[in-house]
Order: C-alpha cells, then structure tokens, then sequence
C-alpha cells in the first residue's frame, strides 16, 4: 500500500503551483501538477543516480526505450518500434515542433481545451479552426458535423486531445474511428496530445491511441506521451513523441534541429523506473483519484448552480458555473481562498478547472471554502 494521504510541504521549494498564491491565503488547485511523492522505485532510482555523482552527457540506453515499448504495449495493446521514438522536453514543446513541421496552412483542434492547443498553431503562424465540443449523454463529446462544416482545403493537421484535457472524456474507439475516418477524407496529419493516458479512473476503461486503429492513422499520426502526468515527475522534463512515418519523423527532427534537445539524465532515469516498476502504484493513484472525484461530484451535487458531466479522466474537473451569474467564476471562488484554473485561456470564462490530485484533507478543505462561497449566493 502507497500512502497518498501524506502531507508534502511544497512551499518549502519554488513550487510553480504553491509559489503562485504563497502570501495569499488561497489553496492553489489550478496546474495539473499533483502534490503527492512520486513513486518509491523513481525516487530510489534517481537517489542511486545521484550517488554516482557525475552528470555528464548521457545516452538514452536501450533499456530505457524498451521500457516504454514495453509499458506502452501492457497498457494499450499497441506495438511500436524503437526507432519511431523521438524525445524532448515535453508534450508542449513537441506540439509546437508539430505546428511547425506539418505543411499546413492552417490547424483543427477543439475547445474549450488546453490553452497550447491554440497558442501553438498561433506561434507557427497558422490560423486556428477551433471548433466547440458538445455535450451527449452527459460526455464532452466531438461535433463532427461541425468539423465538416469547418475545414478548409488549406487546413491539414488536426490536433486531438485524449484524454480530453479539460473535460475528462476518454474516446471511445468508435469515436476515434469516426475522427479518423474524417482526417483520411481531408488528409490530416494528427498530432494527438496522449499525455493522460494512464489517468483513468474506471477499471472498465481502456485508453486507445487513434495511431494504434489501423496502418493508414499510424502513418499520419504524431503521438505524444510522457510519465510527467501520471508519475508526478513534470519537473524532469521526460517526453517522447512516437512517430511511425519516416517522412514525418524527418520533419520533426529536422524541425527540432539543434534547438530543441532531448530528455536529461535524471530524467531518463525517473522515466525507466516508472514505466518498469511503477504500475502498482499507478493502480492505487487511480483508486484514489477516483475517490477524490467522488467528493468533487458530491460537492457539485449540492449546488445545482454548477455543473460537472461524467468524468473518465485525468484529476482535472472542468465545472460549469455559467449558472452563478458572477463577473468571473475563476474570481470568484478566488475571494474565498481557492485558485483554480480560469476557464477563460481554455476557452470559456464561464467554465473553472478543478485539480484533484491531492490529499483528500486539503481537498476537503478547498470543498469546504468552495460551497461557503456557495452560500454565500443565498
């Protein structure tokens, strides 16, 4: 058994997440950053890497790219070879290495979403085709109808999101299909943000790479990954882009030229002790975050001037607050000692982004300050 429930003090390092309210008495629950210790086979591996005590260029060994060969076959039934593999310092950084690489005039994605979605098309200088998801069967779902009536002949790359990063939808294979078969149609190049994979948080649900569908989608498919999300590691800056077409492999190193460098050594090292041994404590991270989840959902139970549809993913929730006829909900629930993540750079101000992924005493307390901020509306 891994103890989730331990308190970690973040303050005492420069912490992105608490440094960002440390004179303020707000509990941050803003970037998807979770406050627990990673697991105790990283931390051995990297203490035993430090003891070695030089630092110098590294390789990345075979074992480590067998590592992630290996985790991505158990996890996801996919086969994918080593040379597909091109690392880099994160899933943001290979997104824009994406917008620039792919000859395109302009970029599909959808929205509300992670703000790189529409900042990295915007830094390559395309046109941004951001077309609204929609809510089915309480899911944020794809409007496929409108994408048809969306896309243009000088658009070919659509960038997925899956998990969906704010909403939490995993797609289904079915759905996936449908996209594919929409990029076939219109020739796309998909980069697909596959950062949340691991982050379930049902055990009848199965993550399915669109590259993993069939030969055509692999050949026209960008996958990024990392353990940053799903081992509490973004710090080390560990990604890797999986890249089955030569050509576009090309282009994305040529991309990368000598501007965008790989992973580094500590890095290397958390992302092979993870995907090697992590998986026990991966299956507890999920028992508990669905617990958490429970408490978000009974949370917003109670207040029906909020809205949170089914959850599949991710220790992220993205909560409608359209209802609280407030200036900015994100402001709002400031005032009352919690900071979440504005709505607004994800697409809808009306909307705020819940995190999650921590102890389930501080999030009984960010839950207490949210519904006094509630009740305070009677």
């Amino acid at each position: 058994m891994f103890n989730f429930d331990e308190i970690v003090d973040r303050t005492k390092t420069p912490c992105e997440k608490w440094n960002k309210y440390k004179e303020q008495d707000v509990i941050p629950a803003w970037v998807a950053d979770m406050d627990f210790k990673s697991p105790p086979c990283v931390i051995d591996a990297l203490q035993q890497r430090v003891n070695e005590g030089v630092f110098g260029y590294t390789d990345i060994d075979d074992a480590t790219y067998d590592a992630i060969i290996s985790f991505v076959k158990r996890h996801y039934d996919w086969d994918i070879k080593k040379e597909w593999l091109i690392f880099t310092h994160g899933v943001v950084s290979s997104m824009n290495l994406a917008c620039l690489s792919v000859e395109t005039q302009s970029v599909m994605t959808t929205t509300p979403i992670y703000p790189h979605f529409i900042k990295a098309p915007k830094y390559a200088h395309k046109e941004v085709l951001a077309i609204r998801m929609k809510e089915e069967n309480n899911r944020w779902v794809l409007d496929l109808e409108a994408m048809e009536k969306a896309i243009t002949p000088t658009c070919k790359l659509f960038m997925l999101c899956n998990p969906y990063n704010p909403a939490g939808t995993i797609f289904t294979k079915a759905e996936l299909e449908q996209l594919g078969a929409f990029c076939l149609k219109h020739d796309l190049t998909i980069c697909s943000d596959e950062i949340h994979a691991d982050l379930l948080l049902s055990p009848k649900s199965r993550h399915v790479p669109i590259a993993s569908l069939n030969l055509e989608l692999q050949e026209r498919t960008i996958t990024l990954m990392a353990p940053s999300k799903t081992f509490n590691i973004a710090g080390l800056q560990a990604s890797f882009a999986i890249i089955p077409s030569a050509e576009l492999r090309k282009s994305f190193k040529r991309t990368m030229g000598s501007m965008v460098g790989g992973i580094n050594l500590l890095g290397i090292t958390a992302l092979k002790a993870a995907y090697l041994e992590g998986d026990a404590w991966l299956n507890e991270l999920r028992i508990y975050l669905a617990e958490n989840l429970k408490m978000v959902q009974t949370f917003v139970s109670k207040n029906p001037k909020l809205k949170l549809l089914d959850q599949e993913a991710t220790f992220l929730a993205w909560i409608d607050a359209s209802a609280l006829n407030v200036k900015s909900p994100y402001e709002f629930f400031l005032q009352h000692g919690v900071g979440l993540s504005d709505g607004e750079p994800f697409g809808d101000k009306n909307f705020v982004r819940l995190n999650f992924g921590t102890q389930k005493s501080v999030l009984e307390t960010i839950l207490n300050r949210m519904q006094k901020a509630m009740d305070s509306l009677c």
